[in-house]
């Protein structure tokens, strides 16, 4: 480390050092006789991973919210919040006396529709034996016409009651469908009914836990108004937003690693989908990737998402070689004499133990890698065979 006195000398150069005189070794004085020993690294730029860390929330692959299809009072509920549940089990039961009503007042209706059939059906058979006696008396006339053994009048009155037995028959015919369409909607009202009586009870539709119960016994069951909600069993996803300039580099089925904190677990998910749509007020798309289930994962923990976006070289050096003195930064170079000189470093992100250096360090260039605490400016370094 730089004793107090050298610091000061030092800082004069900052100015100096920080700008277009980064590449070049300063010197801070007359040269020191002492010889240090030290293990000393040569910088090179390396290929580092590119990566994009998106945050998002562990979501169910299945989520359901279950509704009642019918109006009634709750009789039961069978579940509570956690409650894991097979797909068939019955977690709700509705009154079904409104649902019985409605169910015999449908059977009601078949057995009046049948019965006007039956007498649609007598109707149609006595007009079409009216209509085949008027047709026989018709042609009969018809010949006597030609004869002329009967008069005009008489074949004007068998010619009209022909007539009528004729639209009698067809009216008899129309009722006869009339009554039988009143069937097929009746029997419909009682498939309807019938389905309504086994909709009295909420089944699960497949196995998961109960997260949320917004109903207890005594208050109206409204179609459509939620009463549970439940997540599968199954595996689970990472719903995750990214901006829209890296959705290109996202493919379905590409890996990722999913960070879950809470947990304190990483898993590595792959990309299920993608949502075509992106949001137009961030600019962002959803990304949804599936995750394997694990006991310690639980739908809606926070969760980070690293995205690779290929590699980058970058100058990554020791945290180790890299020396503080207020707001300055820098590193102990080796000179071609084997002294060690000082030199200000600008630094970005750290990876684990290493820092990446954005300026100051060059490709070849020798520097300490652990300074020793009596190292200073100008001592000679020996490397340790």
């Amino acid at each position: 480390m730089l004793n107090h006195r050298q610091f000061i000398g030092m800082s004069c150069l900052v100015f100096l050092l920080i700008s277009g005189c980064g590449n070049k070794t300063e010197h801070t004085g007359a040269t020191s006789a002492n010889t240090i020993r030290t293990a000393v690294a040569t910088a090179a730029i390396r290929q580092e991973p590119l990566n994009y860390e998106a945050t998002g929330t562990i979501a169910a692959q299945t989520s359901s919210t279950l509704s009642s299809k019918i109006m009634g009072v709750v009789r039961q509920v069978h579940v509570r919040e956690g409650d894991r549940v097979k797909k068939g089990q019955v977690l709700v039961d509705i009154d079904p006396r409104q649902v019985n009503a409605q169910y015999q007042q449908a059977q009601a209706a078949l057995s009046e529709a049948q019965r006007g059939e039956s007498a649609a059906l007598s109707s149609r058979d006595a007009a079409r034996a009216s209509a085949t006696l008027a047709k026989a008396t018709y042609d009969r006339y018809v010949n006597l016409m030609k004869n002329e053994s009967a008069s005009r009048q008489e074949f004007d009155e068998v010619t009209s009651r022909f007539r009528q037995a004729e639209a009698a028959l067809a009216q008899s015919q129309a009722m006869t469908e009339v009554s039988r369409s009143r069937i097929r909607q009746a029997q419909a009202a009682v498939a309807g009914a019938s389905v309504s009586e086994k909709d009295s009870r909420i089944l699960a539709p497949y196995d998961g836990v109960i997260i949320a119960k917004m109903a207890d016994p005594g208050s109206l069951a409204a179609p459509g108004a939620p009463m549970l909600k439940m997540d599968g069993a199954g595996s689970l996803r990472a719903d995750t937003i990214v901006p829209e300039n890296m959705i290109q580099s996202i493919a379905p089925g590409q890996s990722m690693a999913v960070a879950i904190p809470a947990a304190g677990i990483v898993v590595t998910g792959s990309v299920q989908a993608i949502i075509p749509a992106a949001d137009p007020a961030s600019r962002t798309f959803t990304v949804q990737i599936g995750i394997p289930k694990q006991p310690e994962i639980h739908p809606g923990m926070f969760c980070r998402v690293t995205i690779s976006q290929g590699s980058q070289g970058k100058y990554l050096i020791p945290q180790t070689a890299i020396l503080h003195q207020g707001q300055l930064t820098g590193i102990f170079l080796i000179d071609s004499d084997q002294r060690a000189r000082f030199r200000l470093l600008r630094t970005g992100a750290s990876f684990g133990n290493r820092v990446e250096i954005l300026s100051g360090i060059h490709t070849g260039e020798r520097y300490v890698v652990q300074p020793p605490p009596n190292l200073t400016d100008g001592d000679r370094v020996e490397v340790p065979s």
